[in-house]
């Protein structure tokens, strides 16, 4: 083994951060994609290109942001709960949880012997985090913040937002809806590719799925933005 390799349990835990901010990224990048070129379609103007973008951004970050905290925070408090519940069993009744988590351990494959000997060593290292981590598979000084999940989540897809907005804004008129697409089809195959690699899957599908999706997407709100902004232009 070598002794920079990590292997904290929190690594796993780092990738499904990491995970997270990336699909956050791809739902900023396709819900503004849409919107932005929806909106071209109807009018060459940037103003309402520009406006359209950004109140898409700020919503859905803030969407994005509100529905992780809620998520989490509930999470959380089971976590708290569950955690809570297994302190006061401990010290109500410490030697039955000391042979359930003896039984744990056996379960685990572990003999008899040596799991009475690493219950007792864990036990009486910290008796309550040997417990979550067996019974609960919690670790109670890594429990996920919902502020922090929060500001993730709006900042992902703030930054997922930013570029179709930055694609459709910058280029020529006559052009911008052509780069916009292409730049969003190129990032959502990135995207997915990463998260697939990142989720332990094969990237081809998970690609296919998201530059179909996306490009579906965005030519359905181009139509209807150019059937609006005929009938009401």
């Amino acid at each position: 083994m070598h002794p920079d390799e990590p292997h904290d349990v929190s690594v796993s835990g780092r990738l499904n951060w990491l995970r997270a901010g990336v699909l956050g990224a791809n739902d900023g990048i396709v819900s503004t994609a849409g919107l932005v070129i929806g909106v071209a379609g109807a009018t060459a103007s940037a103003g309402p290109i520009l406006t359209a973008g950004v109140a898409g951004l700020v919503a859905g970050a803030v969407s994005m942001a509100l529905g992780e905290y809620v998520s989490v925070s509930s999470q959380r408090d089971t976590e708290q709960a569950l955690l809570e519940k297994e302190r006061g069993e401990l010290a109500e009744f410490p030697e039955q949880e000391f042979e359930e988590l003896v039984a744990l351990y056996e379960a685990k494959g572990l003999s008899a012997a040596t799991a009475w000997q690493v219950a007792r060593e864990l036990s009486d290292k910290d008796a309550f985090a040997a417990h979550a981590e067996v019974e609960l598979h919690l670790d109670p000084n890594q429990l996920t913040s919902p502020w922090q999940a929060a500001g993730a989540s709006a900042v992902a897809f703030t930054t997922g937002s930013l570029l179709p907005l930055a694609a459709i804004l910058l280029p020529p008129p006559e052009i911008r809806v052509v780069i916009a697409f292409i730049v969003v089809v190129v990032a959502l195959a990135v995207t997915g590719y990463v998260s697939a690699r990142l989720g332990g899957a094969r990237p081809g599908r998970a690609v296919l799925r998201l530059v179909v999706g996306g490009a579906a997407g965005m030519a359905i709100t181009y139509g209807i933005g150019a059937l609006a902004g005929t009938a009401f232009g």
